[in-house]
């Protein structure tokens, strides 16, 4: 698919804003002259301030990207008026664990996140962060980076990264960790061998140099590579190195299915010997013979806490989760990166090895191979698999299986993504009811048009947070609204240190959204994900109109958020 010229692509996009402003409509009111008026007036809402406490009728202003006032503001001036009568107004949903970073540079609209009411995203997840840069592939990363995204990379830490984005516009306020993963692969490289000691030394500072450049905290990927070869006494030193007051361990934990609970109890040890605040990312028990995990992998949470451990998790919407394909095979097999893993597919008596995993993996799975889909393979004449399962692809060309799987990634060069559906609804619920658990897509931003839809995305990317409202409140009865809404605001922004948004409080940073609680709805789904939910007419970051009457305006002012 050929890709639209990025020069191009914004040039409409400030144009569209532009013509917003001139030709705007009359339903947000007309612009008014009188400097002691609000910029934004919001009448008539339900407001769910995102404490937890109880909604109540009531008008916002907003002044200078700020909420300026709540209560009973009839009669007030303001250059807009939103009339919020039977909408829930609240605060801007905060992402925990998101990935939309990059993708501002294609489409800074951000209209799958945005859309659903994300005014925060948090990046920098599962060990990866866009610096420190370097190690063995680092060339291989600019030049996929120049293929997909038309520009060089600039940047080598991440200090640099957050002065680049700082620069460009976009819709969506946008804060990243730093990635333990990252920093192993620039000092070590790809090899599954402890740190020396030199290489320790250099790793912490790195995490200081990280922090002191703007992260938030940290986090861990340990299923890949190369987080996956840190021992859990290298962790505990790394996130020791933060500093105390940006000492977040975010983790995506070694293992989320047979050793789910040893898994938790190693990221519990990390929390308690390195004194950080933990955050377990997408917790979730994965296979069949595993579901009935949740009950006690939710009691090793709530002991933590009692013993006096800040420990907190996320979880999307959603039964399947989004992967590497890759990831079904062994972590022996991927020692040494991208290369190397592709020269060992190729060798028979490894690959009947690694068949052997991957098979047992898999038929963990709901649906066994009929359970991998693929969703994103980079070559384009690779895209006619992107919505169909590994068995529908194996039967298409008379092919086993675990050698179609091999084959599309020697073919792709490891370029491919998968939707394994390895949960069910009961443990999911209870997983998403309990009091420490937040809300998060766990994906990057999309678009139903060039060239953010040339990939089957999983549906998350555009529906997490209102199916998190319509399925999971209104439908499931899991917990109360105003609880839910607590787990998309308040408690991400407590958990990371964000002191300035997230709550409908005089003061704040104005980021808002108003919905239907009647009509929203998430309507993506894993074959056709590129659907906008519905439902949720306004969006308001900073103090500035993003989504009005469900349409993107073309605002950009998303800011950088740094420690």
């Amino acid at each position: 698919m050929k890709k639209i010229n990025r020069r191009k692509f914004l040039e409409s996009t400030s144009l569209l804003g532009i013509s917003s402003l001139v030709f705007g409509t009359s339903s947000l009111g007309q612009i008014s002259l009188r400097s002691n008026g609000f910029d934004i007036l919001i009448s008539g809402g339900e407001i769910i301030d995102g404490t937890g406490r109880k909604g109540f009728i009531a008008d916002i202003g907003i002044k200078n990207g700020t909420i300026a006032a709540i209560g009973n503001l009839n009669g007030s001036d303001a250059a807009v008026k939103i009339d919020g009568r039977g909408l829930k107004v609240v605060p801007g949903f905060i992402d925990i664990h998101s990935h939309t970073d990059v993708d501002l540079i294609l489409n800074p609209k951000a209209e799958s996140k945005i859309r659903q009411g994300v005014t925060t995203e948090i990046t920098g997840q599962d060990g990866f962060s866009w610096g420190p840069l370097g190690g063995p592939e680092l060339e291989k990363t600019l030049s996929d980076f120049k293929d997909e995204y038309n520009e060089d990379i600039s940047w080598r830490t991440l200090r640099e990264f957050l002065d680049n984005f700082s620069s460009r516009k976009f819709s969506p306020n946008l804060a990243t960790m730093a990635g333990l993963g990252s920093i192993r692969e620039y000092v070590i490289g790809l090899d599954d061998r402890p740190a020396s000691d030199a290489e320790l030394d250099k790793m912490r500072l790195e995490v200081v140099k990280a922090i002191e450049g703007g992260a938030i905290g940290i986090s861990t990927g340990l299923e890949y590579t190369p987080g996956s070869f840190a021992s859990t006494e290298e962790l505990i030193e790394l996130c020791k190195a933060a500093p105390q007051k940006y000492r977040l361990h975010a983790t995506h934990m070694r293992n989320e299915d047979d050793t789910v609970l040893e898994a938790i109890d190693e990221a519990v040890r990390i929390a308690r010997e390195s004194g950080s605040r933990l955050e377990i990312s997408h917790l979730k028990v994965s296979g069949k013979s595993n579901w009935h995990k949740a009950d006690e992998a939710l009691a090793k949470i709530d002991k933590a806490a009692e013993e006096g451990i800040e420990i907190h998790a996320d979880r999307y919407t959603y039964v399947a989760y989004y992967t590497g394909l890759a990831n079904l095979f062994p972590l022996w097999s991927r020692d040494g990166g991208t290369g190397k893993f592709l020269e060992r597919l190729k060798d028979q008596a490894l690959k009947e090895r690694m068949k052997e995993y991957a098979e047992k993996k898999v038929s963990n799975l709901d649906g066994e191979w009929n359970g991998v889909l693929i969703s994103s393979i980079k070559k384009d004449e690779m895209k006619i698999y992107q919505g169909k399962t590994i068995k529908q692809i194996a039967e298409e060309s008379g092919n086993d299986c675990f050698d179609t799987a091999v084959k599309l990634i020697i073919e792709s060069e490891n370029n491919v993504d998968m939707s394994g559906f390895g949960m069910e609804e009961n443990s999911t619920e209870k997983i998403l009811a309990h009091p420490r658990v937040m809300i998060s897509s766990d994906y990057g931003s999309h678009a139903p048009y060039p060239p953010m839809n040339k990939n089957i995305a999983h549906p998350r990317a555009y529906g997490t947070f209102p199916r998190a409202i319509a399925k999971y409140v209104r439908e499931r009865n899991i917990c109360s609204l105003e609880e839910m809404i607590k787990k998309m605001t308040s408690m991400p922004a407590d958990k990371l240190g964000i002191k300035d948004r997230s709550r409908l409080e005089k003061g704040k940073a104005a980021d808002v959204v108003l919905f239907d609680f009647k009509k929203i709805r998430d309507k993506a789904t894993y074959v056709e994900p590129h659907q906008y939910p519905e439902g949720i007419p306004y969006v308001i970051v900073n103090g500035e109109v993003v989504i009005k009457e469900g349409e993107h305006t073309g605002a950009f002012p998303g800011k950088v958020l740094r420690s």
